[in-house]
């Protein structure tokens, strides 16, 4: 019977021994390092004899081996660094072209989207510049009252306007005839206070013209309340003519002669000379 105390015989190292990690290379291929390499050498080694355990041509032989499997080693990893670089390189190469050639078509794209708006500004220009000049033989007449005698008969109140303003283009023979006459927007909003415009379309374009020239020098009323007579011109044009006010109305009072010429250019009278300007931004700097 053997003693439970006698000790246990040592157990195998090597088969203990943890065995050499795997390498994992970029392809997913596995290379053993270099402590596996080392003991499969070892396990695999011719034995020498017990009498003569330094044999010469035994360790030559082991080392040759040895420095074999780890050249090839070394050279495998190499190899396959090598393609994984040259792989890298590639894909770095084709999105530099790729990057390069998204460049190219923005660019492209920025300068036909520019050229677009372009097109777009010069044919919203023309349109704007047709439906003023459709409008040249018109006139707008503001604070005409809202009261129903007035409504049915505008053809009959404009010629009264006349009169009682600038008769003499009555008495030199003009034809003050309008084709037509309306109120503008065409329905009355209760909530506004103040009375909608007039839309007068004269027969003749130098009567109009004459008028208007009359309505720039004076105040024009009718049956004694004051009114406006201005050129009636399209609603944009009008927006781009209001945005002038503040500083019409401040260079009106420096005495500088303002004066809102077509489209929406405002000029004034400084220093002896006339000063023309397309945009308020100009009048600022």
């Amino acid at each position: 019977m053997t003693n439970s105390t006698e000790a246990q015989k040592p157990q195998n190292t090597k088969k203990n021994k943890k065995k050499g990690a795997t390498l994992d290379t970029f392809y997913g291929a596995k290379i053993q390092n270099t402590e596996q390499i080392e003991e499969d050498i070892q396990e695999n080694s011719p034995k020498s004899p017990k009498g003569n355990r330094n044999s010469p041509q035994t360790h030559e032989e082991f080392e040759s081996e040895r420095t074999k499997k780890m050249e090839a080693l070394w050279e495998e990893k190499w190899e396959m660094m090598q393609k994984k670089f040259t792989h890298l390189q590639n894909q770095f190469d084709q999105t530099v072209k790729e990057n390069q050639a998204l460049k190219q078509e923005l660019i492209k794209q920025s300068q036909n989207t520019k050229k677009l708006e372009e097109n777009i500004k010069y044919l919203t220009d023309k349109v704007i510049d047709l439906e003023n000049r459709g409008r040249r033989e018109n006139l707008r007449i503001i604070g005409l009252p809202e009261k129903p005698e007035i409504n049915t008969k505008l053809d009959m109140v404009i010629q009264d306007i006349i009169k009682e303003n600038c008769p003499e283009i009555l008495e030199q023979g003009g034809n003050t005839s309008t084709d037509r006459a309306h109120r503008t927007p065409s329905t009355l909003n209760p909530q506004k206070t103040t009375p909608r415009n007039v839309i007068a379309k004269f027969q003749s374009y130098q009567t109009k013209e004459k008028i208007l020239q009359e309505a720039r020098k004076r105040q024009f009323r009718y049956k004694g309340m004051p009114i406006r007579v201005t050129q009636d011109l399209a609603s944009s044009t009008l927006n781009d003519r209001k945005a002038w006010n503040m500083i019409f109305r401040k260079a009106r009072e420096l005495g500088l002669q303002p004066r809102i010429s077509y489209p929406a250019k405002l000029t004034i009278y400084f220093q002896g000379k006339v000063w023309a300007f397309n945009k308020i931004r100009a009048v600022r700097t």
